[in-house]
């Protein structure tokens, strides 16, 4: 239901006016843009498996199931409208190298990452054609263009999800619906936090990371959300097909 806390929605800002969908909106890169958007002026529904989201329209729902997300649309859809952006960020992930990681996780994984971003697209695209107008971001990874033999499943759906923004972006662009990624590095998630307490010794583990990344730290949430807020801005109009990296220069040489 529509949360009560004051948040700027439709209240002022570059997106006023603008209804935006926004997966894995309960934590991490998705909660930072749900709320960056939202201070804009955007009304922003939440969609996530994990209630505990802060947006005008929370939706519950899994990604890999057909009628969850038709469901989730259709009270989008009654509650704050058809959504004129849409931001991927949820995502699932399997620690495994390329063939110790189970076929039934690679499908899995896939199923969240990229056929779950196709169901989006089918759920919000028809709208935004009849408007002539959209935005649509994706959460790629550098991971999509480097080999990642300890997440091999991921990184292939990654790769996949950036060839899917390309494709997509040339197929809509009559449309003027725009359709970009971005790919960020290490992101100070819990998620993240998370993988540091796995590896059993969470400080080296951080201080490695961080030392693969030329600037010498790790990036936070709110940084990835101010380059979403801009490339689904008016900002931003004549960019598509586009894969930005946000990731303290480790694009330039991986270590």
């Amino acid at each position: 239901m529509p949360n009560s806390e004051p948040a700027g929605a439709g209240t002022g800002g570059e997106l006023s006016g603008r209804v935006a969908l926004v997966t894995g909106a309960a934590s991490g890169i998705g909660a930072a843009i749900t709320a960056r958007l939202r201070r804009e002026g955007a009304q922003v529904a939440g969609l996530d498996i994990d209630p505990n989201m802060v947006s005008d329209c929370n939706l519950v729902a899994d990604l890999r199931d057909d009628a969850a997300v038709v469901r989730a649309f259709g009270v989008m859809e009654q509650e704050i409208g058809h959504a004129d952006i849409l931001v991927h960020a949820a995502a699932a992930t399997h620690r495994g190298g390329t063939i110790e990681t189970d076929p039934a996780v690679y499908t899995m994984i896939f199923d969240v990452n990229v056929t779950g971003a196709v169901r989006l697209l089918r759920g919000c695209v028809p709208a935004m054609q009849a408007r002539s107008r959209g935005a649509v971001l994706f959460l790629s990874s550098i991971n999509a263009r480097f080999a990642t033999p300890s997440l091999a499943a991921y990184a292939a759906s990654k790769a996949a999800l950036s060839n899917l923004t390309q494709t997509a972006a040339l197929e809509f662009a009559p449309d003027n619906i725009r359709v970009n990624a971005i790919a960020p590095a290490s992101v100070d998630t819990p998620a993240m936090q998370s993988s540091y307490a796995a590896s059993g010794d969470a400080a080296l583990a951080r201080e490695l990371n961080k030392n693969r990344h030329p600037l010498g730290r790790i990036g936070t949430a709110e940084e990835v959300a101010e380059l979403a807020l801009f490339l689904v801005s008016d900002r931003a109009s004549w960019i598509t097909g586009s894969i930005y990296e946000i990731d303290g220069g480790a694009h330039v040489t991986r270590r």
